[in-house]
C-alpha cells in the first residue's frame, strides 16, 4: 500500500470507496514534564495507520486532537471540549460520515472520552449507524504519562520526549486510581501529572506494547465486521 493510498486527508473525492471508517481520537492534556500535549492523539494516530494497513479497506479520517480533558484542567496549557461537546461533535462527525462510509470506527487513546463515546455511539445505534467504539487494551499498562505511553512514544517519537524529566508519579495501582480519578482532578493525585513511573520506559518496551494494543484494536474490528456480516 502506498503512503497515504487509505488516508483521507491526502485523497480526492473521487477515491472515497464508500468502505468502513476509522477516526482516532486523541485529546491535548498534559502528560507530565516529559511527554508533549500531544500525546494521545500521536499514539491514535499511530495504532489507527497500523490497523488501516493491516486490513487494508479502512479509510483513516484526520485525528480529533480534543476530547473530554477536564480532569488535567488544573495543568496550565491543557484544553478540554468537555464531555457534553465531545459527543455532540462525535455525534455531528457520524451523522456525517454515514453519507460517505458503510462503517465508523471509533479509535480513542484518551480513557476521558469514555462516557462521550458512550453517549454518542448509543445514539448512533438508535439512528441506524454502524460504529465500533474501540480503545488500545494493554494489560500491563499504567494509567497516564507512566512507563507504557512514554515507552510508546519513545518508540513513535524519540525526539518528543525529554528524557532529562522523565520521573515517577502516583504509583499506586490502576484499580485504586480510576476510582479516585472518577471523583476527582488528577493534580489531587499527582504533583507532576503522572500515574505511573516514566523512568523505566525504553523504545523496546514501546514496541510490545504497542503491538499489543495494535492486535486489540485489530480483533476488536474483525470481530465488530463479522457481527455486521452475520445479520
Amino acid at each position: 500500500m502506498s503512503p497515504g493510498a487509505s488516508t483521507l486527508s491526502r485523497m480526492a473525492w473521487p477515491r472515497v470507496s464508500g468502505n468502513d471508517l476509522l477516526i482516532p481520537l486523541g485529546s491535548t492534556e498534559q502528560h507530565g514534564p516529559h511527554l508533549p500535549f500531544s500525546t494521545d492523539s500521536v499514539i491514535a494516530e499511530a495504532l489507527g495507520a497500523a490497523v488501516v494497513e493491516a486490513l487494508g479497506d479502512l479509510t483513516l479520517a484526520p485525528c480529533l486532537p480534543y476530547g473530554a480533558s477536564g480532569e488535567h484542567q488544573a495543568f496550565p496549557g491543557t484544553l478540554s471540549l468537555g464531555t457534553e461537546v465531545t459527543s455532540a461533535v462525535l455525534t455531528e462527525l457520524l451523522r456525517s460520515a454515514r453519507l460517505s462510509f458503510s462503517g465508523v470506527v471509533l479509535l480513542s487513546a484518551h480513557g476521558g472520552n469514555a462516557e462521550a463515546l458512550a453517549k454518542a455511539a448509543k445514539l448512533a445505534a438508535y439512528e441506524g449507524d454502524e460504529v465500533l467504539v474501540t480503545w488500545p487494551k494493554i494489560p500491563a499498562a499504567d494509567l497516564h504519562a507512566g512507563d507504557s505511553e512514554t515507552s510508546i512514544m519513545l518508540l513513535l517519537h524519540p525526539e518528543l520526549v525529554d528524557t532529562t524529566a522523565l520521573e515517577a508519579g502516583n504509583t499506586d495501582s490502576a484499580a485504586d486510581l480510576q476510582a479516585d480519578l472518577a471523583s476527582g482532578a488528577l493534580k489531587a493525585l499527582s504533583d507532576n501529572g503522572i500515574l505511573g513511573d516514566a523512568r523505566t520506559a525504553t523504545a523496546q518496551r514501546g514496541r510490545d506494547y504497542f503491538d499489543t494494543a495494535v492486535s486489540s484494536v485489530l480483533a476488536d474490528v474483525v470481530e465488530w465486521r463479522r457481527q455486521r456480516g452475520s445479520r
